[in-house]
């Protein structure tokens, strides 16, 4: 019998598919979430959130195509929490993407939770905490998701993991009400006390001679960018947020937060030195620098344990690779002329109770009462209706299949690195510091890489702007928000509500996950404002504080904020020095007062300031 020639690339493609499905494998964790304690730094032990009464956290692993089961038992006692697993595009499971009240209710002290997805993207990730800002107190870890056909593997002998963060020896529920206060109406961030490598200091890592490693890079902390070098040793980029690249050879990196790098390092053919690695916090980012803040964290490559660790060397300057250059090993090409575009302004500004707020076209985020993904669940037709998601979600509805651009001008003198949920994205323009708004008059699609860059986090420069694509694919409840994480706390976030009819015909909501809303008393049917009546009716939403009254300004609340604190200082001591006993001088000044006026005595103001009688 004759076999038509089409059909073996239909064979072929069934076959893999089959393969992988004979490969696949369900990887199931258990996590019980509690208060350990732990000094990473050596100087401050502090409650931090552990699992399974361990601190630092399991690096998660899967294979590419294996079901992935996360069983949550939350033991904290005191917070709610939620896990996301960033970098993940939650194909078809939406629903497990993991940011409070958008993707699900949180999780309260006592409940259980299920997570369970596919994954399909190989690369380096990472799991945290994605409810109130509760990660940087340590719930956050790597998740490595391995790939049989990773196009460098025949050149790596070994792997590591690497993970380097910014560390706090306080709470966040300290920090937060202090940062978002009437006291610091600048919205100055908190600076960490301490940097740390696989959350420690001091990391060594042993290496052989005349190998090559791969290297998976996370940078898991709250706020600061980190730059990184290798001593002695050239690296060579292979990968950025689960997205493979041509290999790039860099002296150093700058990695913001959230963001990962994988590459190669290849050793010395001899031992007769051990090397530094260095990484720097970007105190650019800093309000302050403190005096006894030690910005630099140091590790070292271990050829030969008998011998010393050398000093790192001082630098002058940081040579940081940048990462818009990189090319996708893929060869993607620039996607079309958009069918939508989403603008953004961020915006660092005072609200009328006198707080700092962060601001996307002067909407600052607050949650809904309903998960937003719940309302599009619920809300039938009226779930393409951006109106029924609250205000304050500041939500856009994207059409199923078209190009997405989004540009955001950056109206702060900060850096911000700009996070996707459910997506990555090309970044096809990001201008230089202090280049203002974009202007898409003096710009074309020739003006474009033809295959730019892919990743999921991108730094947007002080008073620059980005302009960014992607293909709106992938049905579910999106935020787009900025990664450092007061700035999260303060509102700098958007909602994309992509292709919701699509949702509402692919997603059945567990079980276990209305329970989680009920233990909690978490409306989960109905629009922003839980109103299961007229979804137009936002009546009773969660809202922000108003607007500043007119003239006022951050600087005008700082003056006013130290006059304030100056009277009561003076009205204090001044009650306290009419309260307290007076000394023999002070009585004697006094009885001379007083005989003075019942003489009659009166004193004359002259021009001159002195006092004639």
């Amino acid at each position: 019998m004759a076999i038509s020639l089409s059909f073996f690339p239909i064979l072929s493609a069934l076959l893999l598919a089959f393969s992988l499905l004979v490969e696949a494998a369900t990887v199931t964790y258990d996590f019980n979430i509690t208060w350990v304690r732990a000094n990473p730094d050596g100087a401050h032990e502090r409650p931090t959130i552990g699992i399974n009464g361990q601190w630092p956290l399991p690096v998660m692993r899967a294979k590419v195509g294996d079901r992935v089961i996360v069983n949550v038992d939350n033991q904290l006692g005191n917070q709610t929490t939620t896990l996301h697993f960033h970098g993940l595009f939650m194909n078809g499971t939406a629903h497990m993407d993991g940011p409070a009240q958008v993707s699900q209710c949180d999780i309260p002290p006592g409940s259980q939770f299920v997570y369970n997805f596919t994954v399909n993207q190989p690369g380096t990730y990472w799991y945290h905490s994605h409810s109130k800002g509760q990660y940087p107190d340590g719930l956050r870890a790597p998740f490595i998701i391995s790939d049989p056909d990773f196009p460098y593997a025949d050149e790596v002998d070994e792997e590591f993991v690497l993970s380097v963060s910014d560390w706090y020896h306080d709470e966040m529920q300290v920090w937060i009400p202090k940062f978002i206060g009437v006291a610091n109406p600048t919205g100055a961030e908190p600076v960490p006390q301490a940097v740390l490598f696989n959350d420690t200091q001091n990391l060594t890592v042993s290496v052989q001679p005349g190998k090559t490693y791969l290297f998976r890079m996370v940078n898991m902390g709250a706020f600061a960018g980190q730059y990184i070098w290798f001593e002695g040793h050239n690296i060579t980029i292979v990968e950025v947020d689960g997205v493979y690249t041509e290999k790039t050879e860099a002296e150093s990196i700058y990695i913001a937060a959230a963001q990962r790098y994988s590459f190669l390092l290849t050793t010395k053919n001899d031992t007769s030195a051990n090397f530094a690695f260095v990484t720097s916090m970007d105190t650019s980012l800093f309000d302050v620098l403190p005096d006894d803040l030690n910005w630099n964290g140091t590790g070292w490559l271990i050829y030969d344990d008998t011998k010393a660790l050398p000093e790192a060397a001082l630098v002058n300057e940081y040579k940081d690779f940048d990462d818009f250059n990189l090319i996708p090993y893929d060869g993607m090409a620039l996607l079309p002329e958009p069918d939508q575009t989403v603008s953004l302004d961020v915006i660092m500004d005072v609200l009328g109770n006198g707080k700092p707020y962060a601001f996307f076209n002067n909407i600052t985020y607050v949650s809904p009462k309903v998960p937003t993904i719940y309302t599009v669940m619920s809300a039938g037709n009226d779930a393409t209706n951006a109106v029924v998601y609250g205000e304050f979600t500041h939500s856009f509805v994207l059409d199923h299949e078209q190009t997405i651009e989004i540009v955001v001008n950056n109206l702060d003198s900060g850096k911000h690195p700009f996070h996707l949920h459910g997506h990555n994205f090309q970044v096809i323009q990001r201008s230089e510091e202090n280049a203002g708004t974009f202007n898409s008059t003096n710009t074309t699609q020739t003006s474009y890489p033809s295959t730019p860059m892919r990743r999921d986090t991108v730094v947007l420069r002080p008073s620059g702007h980005l302009v960014l694509r992607f293909q709106s694919n992938n049905p579910g409840v999106w935020l787009f928000h900025c990664h450092i994480e007061w700035h999260v706390d303060q509102g700098l976030t958007a909602t994309l509500i992509e292709a919701p009819l699509e949702i509402q015909k692919s997603l059945t909501i567990p079980k276990n996950h209305i329970a989680a809303c009920k233990a909690g008393s978490v409306p989960y049917t109905g629009n922003a404002a839980g109103n299961t009546q007229d979804y137009l009716n936002l009546q009773g939403e969660n809202v922000a504080p108003g607007p500043l009254p007119a003239g006022f300004t951050a600087r005008g609340i700082v003056a006013l904020v130290f006059s304030c604190l100056a009277a009561l200082l003076g009205m204090a001591t001044i009650t306290w020095y009419g309260l307290a006993e007076m000394g023999d001088a002070d009585k004697e000044a006094e009885k001379r007062r007083l005989e003075g006026h019942r003489s009659g005595g009166q004193g004359v103001l002259t021009p001159e300031g002195a006092v004639e009688k």
